[in-house]
């Protein structure tokens, strides 16, 4: 069993940056990739980012992809989130997600759920 938490959430204004972390239990962390989704009020929960086990690929949603990078410390068992020149379409709860092996953009393929993490962004 895999327990995450996520921190690192909070009010930001535009044009601002957050960094998000998913710190998991465990010792088997680098067999899972791992994933960020998001939702915001009245909208289904969408893909924001994924990385491999390795740290070596990751996938970002068009939305994010030039503003985001998503990372990860295996010695740390812990994902990050660098989220660059919000806006306020980027607020959303966050949530981190681990599945054993590769990486999906589908938020059913996961296993593991963190709590979510609030970020606001303020125009």
């Amino acid at each position: 069993q895999v327990q995450l938490v996520e921190s690192g959430g909070g009010l930001v204004q535009a044009g601002g940056s957050l960094r998000l972390s998913c710190t998991a239990s465990g010792r088997t962390f680098r067999a899972y990739a791992m994933s960020w989704f998001r939702q915001a009020p009245g909208k289904e929960r969408e893909f924001v980012a994924s990385i491999s086990g390795s740290g070596e690929i990751a996938n970002y949603a068009d939305s994010v992809k030039t503003r985001f990078i998503i990372s990860r410390d295996n010695a740390k068992n812990t994902m990050f989130l660098q989220m660059n020149s919000l806006n306020t379409e980027d607020t959303a709860v966050y949530y981190c997600a681990g599945r054993y092996y590769t990486p999906s953009r589908r938020d059913g393929d996961y296993d593991y759920w963190g709590q979510g993490t609030q970020v606001t962004v303020s125009s």
